[in-house]
Formats: C-alpha cells, sequence, structure tokens
C-alpha cells in the first residue's frame, strides 16, 4: 500500500482513538509492531484557536513514523485552517475523519454527520488536499443508515477530491457499535477505488484480521477496540500474515509487563499526575480476565504514586506465577473472547 512515500504490503495499522491513542499508546504500539499509527482525533475549532490541550495532541516522535495526524470538522474554512497547523507537526501524512458517529462530533455535523452531505465532504477534502504539501486520506463508514449506504459514492468523490487512501469501518452511522462490521460494502467499495482501501470493524484477533483481508481485498488493515490492552495484536498479525502460523499469545507476564511500560511511557509524555491517572482506564483491559485481579484493580485506580503502582503490578505478577503453578490462569482463547466485548470508544 503507498501513500505518498510510505510503501508497505498490506499494513497493520493503529485506528485514532479518542482518549487512547496518544503518545504512549502509540509508541508501545510501534514496539509490538505497527506499520502506522494514527493521533487521536483532533478538532479543527479547537486547533484554529489555539487550545493548548489540542495542539498537544499534534506532537509525534521519530520512534511513531510513519504516523499520521487526524483531524476533524463541519465547514471548509475550520479545516484548512486546521490542516495548516497540523502540517507544521510534520505528520507523514493527514487523515481527515468522516466517520465518528458520536454526538460529541456527528452531532456538531462533523464526522460521520458529513455521509448525508457528500457535496460538503467533497469539498472539504477537496480544500484540504489543495492546502497542504503532504498527502491527504480519510477514514469513514458504509453510510449513514442502513437506507442510506453510499459508500460508493463516497470512494468516488473522495478519490476524485485528491484522497490517496480511504479507510472504511464497516458500519453505518446509527449501528454505532453495534452488530458485525459489514465486509461485503467494504468489498464493494474497494472493486470501486482506484486508491488503497484500508478495512477496519471488528478486529479482534489475528484471524479476523485475515479473514477481513481475505473477504475485502483490502490494502491493508486497521486495529482499534482490539488492540486496547493487546497491543500484541499487532505482532500476531504480522506473523500469521507472513507465516500462515500463530504466534504464541502473550501470557500475564507480558500483559503486566506491557502495563508497567504504558505506564512508564503515559508519566513520561504527561508527567506523574496526569499520566498516572490517565492510565488507570487502562488496567481493566490489560489484567482482564487473570484470578482475583478486582482487588488488584482497586489499588491501582487509588494509588496515586507512579511507582507504587509499578510496585503493585510486579507484586500481582509473583502471585500470578503462583496460580500458573495451580492451573488458574486462564487460557489466552478464553481471555481474547472475553476482552472483545464491545469497548465503546469515540473514533
Amino acid at each position: 500500500m503507498k501513500i505518498g512515500s510510505i510503501d508497505i504490503d498490506r499494513p497493520v495499522i493503529l485506528a485514532p482513538m479518542e482518549d487512547v491513542t496518544d503518545q504512549a499508546f502509540r509508541q508501545l504500539c510501534k514496539r509490538c509492531g505497527a506499520d502506522i499509527v494514527y493521533t487521536e482525533f483532533i478538532s479543527a475549532e479547537a486547533l484554529r484557536r489555539g487550545i493548548e490541550k489540542t495542539v498537544r495532541k499534534l506532537r509525534v516522535d521519530a520512534v511513531e513514523r510513519p504516523v499520521a495526524v487526524q483531524i476533524f470538522g463541519s465547514t471548509v474554512e475550520s479545516m484548512i485552517e486546521a490542516a495548516a497547523v497540523a502540517e507544521t507537526y510534520s505528520p507523514d501524512f493527514l487523515d481527515i475523519n468522516f466517520g465518528c458517529p458520536t454526538k460529541k462530533v456527528a452531532g456538531k455535523g462533523a464526522g460521520a454527520a458529513l455521509l448525508r452531505e457528500p457535496d460538503t465532504m467533497q469539498a472539504i477534502a477537496e480544500a484540504v488536499v489543495r492546502r497542504v504539501g503532504i498527502p491527504v486520506t480519510a477514514k469513514t463508514r458504509i453510510g449513514w443508515d442502513h437506507d442510506s449506504i453510499n459508500i460508493v459514492d463516497v470512494v468516488h468523490r473522495l478519490q476524485d477530491a485528491g484522497i490517496q487512501a480511504l479507510a472504511i469501518h464497516g458500519r453505518t452511522r446509527s449501528d454505532m457499535y453495534k452488530g458485525r462490521a459489514d465486509r461485503g460494502w467494504i468489498a464493494e467499495a474497494k472493486r470501486h477505488a482506484t486508491i488503497p482501501v484500508i478495512a477496519n470493524g471488528d478486529i479482534w484477533s489475528a484471524d479476523d484480521a485475515l479473514a477481513m483481508i481475505t473477504e475485502t481485498g483490502a490494502d491493508g488493515i486497521m486495529i482499534g477496540r482490539g488492540s486496547i490492552g493487546n497491543p500484541f495484536i499487532f505482532s500476531q498479525v504480522r506473523h500469521l500474515m507472513k507465516t500462515g502460523t500463530h504466534a504464541p499469545p502473550p501470557g500475564f507476564r507480558e500483559r503486566i509487563h506491557a502495563a508497567v511500560e504504558h505506564l512508564r511511557l503515559s508519566v513520561h509524555f504527561k508527567g506523574e499526575k496526569y499520566g498516572n491517572l490517565e492510565m488507570r482506564r487502562h488496567y481493566a483491559t490489560y489484567l482482564k480476565g487473570l484470578p482475583k485481579v478486582s482487588h488488584v484493580r482497586n489499588q491501582l485506580v487509588r494509588e496515586e504514586n507512579w511507582e507504587h503502582v509499578v510496585e503493585i503490578l510486579l507484586a500481582y505478577e509473583a502471585e500470578c506465577e503462583g496460580y500458573a503453578r495451580e492451573g488458574r490462569i486462564m487460557e489466552h482463547a478464553e481471555y481474547l473472547n472475553d476482552h472483545s466485548e464491545k469497548l465503546v470508544l469515540n473514533y
């Protein structure tokens, strides 16, 4: 798959997710094999007003590359101003969010709401492409609802506008995250596309990724919720695609160490107070299914000293060693099925 100077065969990509794909998580996923990573989606209005908290989301490190910045907005004016600001932070490419279904975004005329206004969507894409000197891509859904699926028309409009790749989540806006992503519509979009198509939706395992590629013919895959608490999924997908065999699953040691490293990176980028605080939402997914985990989570979410959090996690690892000797650690396949409960996030 080629986007500008980036040329990767069937890349495995980290999806943009609000309050998840910050620098800490992006870097952890890169270490675990993600080929391309995306920032959290960023408000064009907040960027044009120079809101510091929003501007900070544009910062990327060399180790994250290739990395894309994703922006969302409802007007041509706000999007071209935001695109110009984003370009100064030198992402490898710029992505436009035409797919977020949440009230916070779609309710304000941005994200998936633009599926109901394809002329405006196309105008925004054309204007952003003209405004910046880096490749521009987009992410969208198959339609607003099942009575108005228009992904084929969207593909034609966006590639005509100069968009260089399109990520498609196989649900409508009205679906939110219910049901199953429709691979058939992604495949149909791929048949009409002259640009790379990236398939997204319900990839919880390496087998899901391979099935998505096989059924859609997509040029790459994008993983969102399936990576939360399981950044190992990127290397697992790569291993299956390369060898046709499954990589050894991560055990409790790898999962606990990943949580520790995620915390360290979070504190490094956000400071002890916020780095520690924002990590609290992640422990449940890293530790899900392990024995007697509830009392550990209670300690983790109350502890304010991040180094003490590390001590709690490492002590729990030692505790799990004992459970493993007793045969009480949940098998990975069972953990993965448990982990794949529908996490509801904004992206």
